[in-house]
């Protein structure tokens, strides 16, 4: 075994690490924003200031093109991710930080009911159980009955529940253009989509509140980009684990600047949900691992 065959899961690792503390500052930059401006227009402004970060690609864009394939699935691509994030806006400015990252892992859940649904891939016993097992750390972290259940926690279900179906459209995406190309339809498609929906409840935005969605945006890059470093330097297997990480990092985050109560419930509702999306992972790569030898 070489040195560089030993290097690259470590390095994968620490980008998928990186990636996850970027994507918890968008989580306390949202949080810093609070709940002064509506939803809609945080998530706007967000993506109108993210348009920045397109630049230095534009040209390359240009040259690539644009196929009506490529711009009906970018369409509907953002038509979902912006009720997807305008939900996520909303809730991540009112629940706790580990309630939002707890329940946002189970975005891999809702792609795999919607494979299942929409692309007729079979659904095997163990994924079902995997599934199973989501919902009930889903009940875990909810707990209705034992506590109230707000517009924020609907809220943000709905919104893993929109942003799994903009990953099975992203999915079929990558197949007829580049990563830049799916990206920067995403940035400026879900910029236009949040128009309508920001125009009615616009307020005039402070200063601080510019700057604090503009780092959201810069961390939400970065958080894909060294998303996207870690899959180039490691396989699925390797980096996956390290992603759930995040829930860690909210926890802190949440008890050390907000001085939100480290919730055991949470936690382990979180701890299942992770669990489950593990076991969805590590079999879909392992099946995939299988069909290739077998093509082979």
């Amino acid at each position: 075994m070489t040195l560089d065959q030993v290097d690259k899961p470590i390095i994968g690792a620490f980008w998928m690490a990186l990636s996850g503390i970027c994507f918890v500052g968008v989580y306390v930059g949202v949080k810093y924003v609070g709940t002064r401006l509506p939803a809609a227009e945080s998530a706007f402004l967000r993506y109108l200031l993210g348009l920045v970060f397109l630049f230095p690609v534009m040209r390359m864009l240009w040259r690539e093109g644009l196929s009506r394939e490529v711009m009906k699935l970018g369409a509907v691509r953002a038509f979902v991710h912006t009720f997807a994030v305008t939900l996520w806006f909303y809730a991540m400015a009112r629940l706790p930080v580990a309630e939002v990252a707890a329940m946002g892992y189970l975005t891999p859940v809702y792609v795999t009911i919607g494979a299942v649904l929409i692309l007729g891939e079979r659904l095997a016993l163990r994924r079902g159980v995997a599934i199973f097992l989501a919902v009930i750390g889903v009940l875990i972290v909810l707990r209705p009955g034992f506590r109230e259940v707000s517009m924020s926690h609907l809220a943000m279900l709905g919104s893993s529940l929109f942003m799994g179906a903009s990953y099975l459209t992203a999915k079929r995406l990558t197949n007829v253009a580049s990563a830049e190309m799916v990206i920067s339809l995403l940035s400026i498609g879900v910029t236009i989509g949040l128009i309508p929906l920001t125009i009615p409840v616009w307020i005039n935005p402070t200063g601080f509140e510019l700057l604090m969605l503009f780092l959201v945006a810069t961390f939400a890059v970065a958080g894909h980009y060294t998303m996207t470093l870690a899959f180039r330097s490691a396989s699925l297997t390797v980096i996956q684990p390290i992603s759930f990480l995040q829930l860690v990092w909210a926890v802190a985050v949440g008890f050390l600047l907000f001085g939100e109560r480290i919730d055991g419930f949470v936690i382990l509702g979180g701890v299942i949900i992770i669990g489950s999306v593990l076991y969805i992972t590590l079999r879909e790569a392992q099946l995939k691992r299988r069909l290739e030898r077998n093509v082979s």
